[in-house]
């Protein structure tokens, strides 16, 4: 099974050899096999790949993120197909009732505003109780928004009553350094499983190509938020950005089993097309440290 990341941050030229991803830098070569990769982060504007490579990564199923010149993920490679029968899942995906899809959605929203919530009880802050009771409020389809009320509440808790989403500050970048790793972790399971990512079930962005790993990736931002919380007098530098995407391989309970963050990512998402498509109960993922 793939477990590895590999980020080159350095001026670089990676190619293919006999199963083999080739990191040359000067006349320095290192070898890595592909079935030992999970995910690819080229982190560096001065790296250069080799079609071919490309072409394996697509074929084995291997994630590769690419970051612009201030170092921000900004695109993915991403295979158009992963499944023999992508075609029939697409179908079952253009055919999920608008009633189907506001059940799904208020699970999603009750499920993360509960593991906003654990954030705020590990570090005791009284607002705790109100996200759970926003989170008993929930409706079919958050038609009374419960979760952008949570949310307010929820990075106000974390982060001052001053604090602005998208600012640019280090919090925001570290914020949105982790949420694009996992943007793209769930973009490679829904592809896998043969759906789309550009219809979403409550996301519908016409400029969004990631529509439905916005709905899905929900339920785990608290993870990020929660490691940006603890660490938020660092600078984000690159130590920084290596743990943050560390907490992929660390261990949290799913389904009353202990799983690194992929693999739950990878059941969770399965779980969310099983219950779309035979009715399947929808498993919560509750954020509970291994």
């Amino acid at each position: 099974m793939s477990f590895r990341t590999i980020v080159v941050t350095e001026q670089a030229r990676l190619s293919y050899k006999n199963r083999f991803l080739v990191v040359k830098k000067g006349l320095e070569e290192s070898f890595i096999h592909l079935s030992e990769i999970d995910t690819i982060i080229v982190d560096s504007i001065s790296v250069s790949i080799s079609t071919y490579l490309l072409k394996e990564l697509s074929d084995n199923k291997i994630n590769i993120i690419f970051c612009d010149d201030k170092h921000n993920p900004f695109g993915e490679l991403q295979s158009f197909y992963s499944r023999y029968n992508s075609s029939k899942k697409i179908v079952f995906q253009t055919k999920w009732s608008k009633k189907d899809k506001g059940k799904l959605w208020s699970l999603i929203v009750r499920n993360k505003i509960l593991n906003q919530a654990l954030v705020l009880q590990k570090i005791k802050n009284v607002n705790y109780s109100v996200l759970m009771e926003y989170m008993d409020n929930v409706c079919d389809d958050d038609k009374t928004n419960r979760e952008g009320h949570a949310s307010k509440v929820y990075f106000n808790s974390l982060f001052g009553k001053n604090f602005v989403r998208n600012d640019n500050d280090d919090i925001n970048s570290a914020l949105n350094y982790g949420y694009a790793i996992l943007l793209s972790t769930v973009n490679k399971e829904i592809v896998n499983n043969g759906f789309i990512t550009q219809l979403g079930i409550h996301h519908k962005n016409e400029y969004n190509p990631y529509n439905l790993a916005c709905d899905l990736m929900e339920v785990f931002r608290p993870i990020i938020d929660s490691f940006v919380y603890f660490n938020s007098n660092r600078n984000f530098d690159m130590s920084f950005k290596l743990e943050l995407i560390d907490l992929f391989n660390k261990s949290y309970k799913f389904n009353n089993k202990n799983y690194v963050l992929k693999d739950i990512i990878r059941f969770y998402v399965k779980n969310v097309f099983d219950y779309m498509i035979t009715g399947k109960e929808y498993k919560d993922f509750v954020y509970y440290e291994g």
